[in-house]
């Protein structure tokens, strides 16, 4: 097996630090890229070199940094241009191996109509639904179908281009609404219809195939706690699904993308009912941003594995014959405010001080001074917790998230310490709605503005006598009562690592 020489990595962020990461172990060169807004950034010090870059969605941009700097291949992390097929196609055409799937199997799963036609011909179940059509077809459906449904953009993803309609009435209004957010945001005005599953969990499989007909997979997550349709706590194994149902969702996870011709990683997506009935909801052709908890459990490193497969490698015995130990809880640690909505938040990173312990994985792109903006998501880091079983994984957890302190910047931290630590969190019982079920009356205190005021005002008088110190005596200040917590802020005990 001979693995690239160089990769450029076509992404920011903790993804880039990540990945680069696993290739500098692999023996891997490593090109980071980055934009002018961008040239701060953290992740351009985690590769052998770094190129300036227009934009991080210009696949021709991309592809020319990567030949000029003499990369074999790119990797294209998660987001921007990572399901974008017309990138594999500009990366092939440059002489480029592309560390990802197929384009055609992107285009089959990019667009949720196909995809479900193609699964539905796979035998893999389907949540009730149309093909597009105007809005008088789609009424016709819905009464069908029975109230609430969905309103999908063929050409979304990510929470986006959805929408509930409840009422028949309702229904003309939010499909010209629905339409014209769709052809602005995608370039395509086309929307179908599904049922809702009421209080559904997000249940997804790791799957990684190979280019010698293995196709194989690597267990659940459970990604049921979401705001906007987008997640913020992952773990794996779900508590819900039995061994025989993860038999079950396996092999029609490995139907599922058999029937694209997958090859690399991929995560199949499915909504899980009360009583055990499980649909397709969709494929992710990438790399997904919780995959750490799926490394915990199985001792695999999912992007040497992507390295590995696209060199044209069967994958390892460890990975066709995978085995799982223990638990593992992912946290997204997002520069926003829960109270408000989960607004997205700017301001100067002024005090960091990461968690760290058996068990304890940080994945994160930050520096004490940087300037967190608009301009990108507002994932900020990924904390993620391994425990021999559950009730562990949820102790260190929680112990991780009252020892991160992030000052200067409003942050989802203690919002997060919260969800985990709710009684129906600790007993497994989580679906999507978990959110408005069981957090919608946080904050509970008036009084976290004042205080995350406050340490953030410390903190601004730490820096002035020593930018980017967390030591000394204003840290041991910020540690102690009554500034446990601060909203957006989580103060640690300095002597809690030592």
């Amino acid at each position: 097996m001979t693995l690239p020489e160089r990769v450029l990595i076509a992404n920011r962020g903790e993804i880039a630090i990540r990945v680069a990461r696993t290739c500098r172990a692999a023996g891997v060169e490593v090109v980071t890229v980055c934009t002018a807004e961008d040239a701060e950034s953290p992740h351009l010090h985690a590769g052998h070199w770094s190129r300036e870059i227009g934009s991080y969605t210009d696949p021709t941009a991309l592809c020319d940094a990567a030949t000029e700097t003499g990369c074999d291949a790119i990797h294209p992390g998660y987001g921007f241009l990572s399901e974008n097929p017309t990138f594999v196609r500009a990366a092939n055409d440059a002489g480029l191996t592309f560390i990802g799937p197929p384009a055609e199997a992107m285009e089959v799963m990019g667009s949720k109509t196909a995809a479900r036609a193609a699964m539905q011909a796979a035998g893999v179940p389907v949540v009730p639904g149309t093909e597009p059509g105007d809005a008088d077809t789609l009424r016709a459906a819905a009464d069908e179908l029975g109230y609430p449904v969905f309103l999908k953009a063929v050409a979304g993803g990510g929470g986006k281009g959805m929408s509930i309609v409840d009422d028949p009435d309702e229904l003309e209004r939010v499909f010209r609404q629905a339409t014209a957010e769709a052809a602005k945001s995608f370039g395509n005005g086309d929307i179908y219809l599904e049922r809702v599953v009421l209080r559904p969990r997000h249940i997804e499989i790791q799957v990684f195939a190979d280019t010698h007909g293995n196709t194989v997979a690597f267990g659940e997550r459970e990604c049921s706690i979401q705001r906007r349709h987008q997640k913020i706590v992952e773990e794996a194994p779900s508590p819900a699904v039995s061994p025989e149902l993860r038999e079950e969702m396996s092999a029609a996870a490995i139907a599922a993308a058999e029937a694209v011709k997958y090859v690399g990683a991929g995560t199949v997506e499915f909504l899980l009912g009360d009583s055990g009935e499980f649909y397709f909801l969709e494929m992710n052709t990438r790399l997904q941003v919780e995959h750490p908890v799926t490394e915990w459990i199985t001792g695999l490193d999912l992007v040497r594995l992507q390295l590995e497969v696209a060199a044209g490698s069967t994958l390892p015995p460890e990975a066709l014959n995978p085995t799982f130990l223990g638990h593992a809880i992912e946290c997204r640690i997002y520069a926003e405010d829960p109270g408000i909505g989960h607004l997205p938040q700017t301001g100067k990173l002024l005090l960091m001080r990461e968690p760290a312990g058996p068990g304890v994985r940080i994945d994160s792109a930050l520096r004490e001074g940087q300037e967190i903006g608009m301009q990108f998501d507002p994932m900020l880091a990924k904390l993620s917790c391994w425990g021999p079983d559950r009730a562990t994984a949820i102790d260190r957890t929680l112990q991780a998230l009252r020892n991160y302190v992030l000052l200067g910047v409003r942050t989802n931290l203690d919002h997060l310490q919260d969800v985990v630590a709710t009684e129906a969190f600790r007993a497994g019982d989580v679906t999507t709605a978990f959110l408005d079920e069981h957090m919608s009356e946080w904050p509970q205190s008036d009084e976290i503005p004042a205080l995350a005021a406050a340490a953030t005002a410390l903190a601004r008088s730490a820096g002035s006598s020593g930018a980017g110190s967390t030591s000394g005596t204003t840290l041991d200040r910020l540690a102690s009562d009554p500034w446990r917590t601060l909203g957006g802020f989580r103060v640690a005990d300095p002597e809690a690592n030592s």
